[in-house]
């Protein structure tokens, strides 16, 4: 349940050939916002918010910052607007073994530890894990050690045909979860490893047949999308939940995020805390 190191990438350069004017308006139209409406969260006027965008008037750092915030920009996407129109980074991108992260680390080791026995990891932006418990170790018993090599990437380990996938009962379902979560993040984030990763992954073969019945007696309601899995002779039925840092100050805290897995039935918590005693 070691923290793996994160490497800070290089400052984002903003495209060439444009200024701040333009990418903020793609990223107005984006959240589909109009100039007036963006103009009055922001403390401004639909005609300054027009002279921005088209390059007739240059925003300063203040306000290149607040409409960032009021377009629910990216952390790492409002320091390539800044640069765009000329100013430096406001956000650190800090490696995540950096001692000035080293609260962080424990506060997550800490989390996902008392989790245990249900499973829990820590993601970067692109899934790449850096950080796991016991209960995801339980998870990737028979996973070869070709895809265990570091950086582990959950999206991989999950859906590869010898990785997770022909052991998850309902995979129809999970690999179309999976997909469209990247798909919602490639729309929020100009991130181009994310849509290389999803390209890759979303070209593994999909299922042949449907999705196999659980054999219950009796079938437990869900309340969300569940992964079944087969592990050990038996099915485990898990829901799980994403949680992120509210208003991060730092790019690689920003894209950190924890998911947790819940027993969505009561035989695999039982089963779960009997492997933990």
């Amino acid at each position: 349940m070691t923290i793996v190191p994160t490497g800070t990438d290089s400052a984002a350069a903003a495209p060439a050939g444009k200024g701040v004017g333009p990418l903020l308006r793609a990223w107005r139209e984006r959240r589909r916002v109009s100039q007036l409406e963006l103009a009055l969260r922001a403390d401004s006027s639909a005609r300054h918010i027009s002279f921005v965008e088209t390059g007739r008037s240059r925003p300063s750092e203040e306000m290149v910052l607040r409409l960032a915030e009021h377009l629910d920009v990216p952390v790492r996407e409002r320091n390539s607007l800044l640069l765009a129109a000329g100013y430096a980074p406001y956000y650190p991108e800090t490696p995540l073994d950096d001692p000035a992260l080293d609260a962080l680390r424990e506060g997550l080791e800490r989390l996902i530890q008392g989790y245990e026995p249900y499973p829990a990891l820590v993601v970067d932006a692109v899934y790449d894990v850096v950080a796991a418990n016991r209960g995801i170790t339980m998870l990737l018993d028979g996973v070869p050690e070709s895809l265990l090599q570091p950086p582990l990437n959950a999206m991989r380990l999950t859906l590869h045909p010898q990785g997770m996938a022909p052991r998850i009962r309902n995979l129809g379902e999970w690999r179309g979860h999976l997909l469209a979560q990247m798909e919602r993040q490639i729309a929020l984030h100009r991130s181009e490893p994310l849509r290389a990763l999803y390209e890759e992954v979303a070209a593994y073969p999909a299922p042949e047949t449907a999705d196999r019945e659980d054999e219950q007696p009796a079938p437990v309601p869900h309340f969300a999308l569940p992964m079944r899995i087969e592990h050990d002779g038996r099915v485990l039925s898990f829901v799980s939940s994403i949680a992120t840092f509210n208003t991060p100050m730092d790019v690689t805290v920003s894209e950190l995020a924890i998911e947790t897995f819940l027993p969505a039935d009561p035989a695999t918590a039982k089963y779960l805390h009997a492997l933990g005693d």
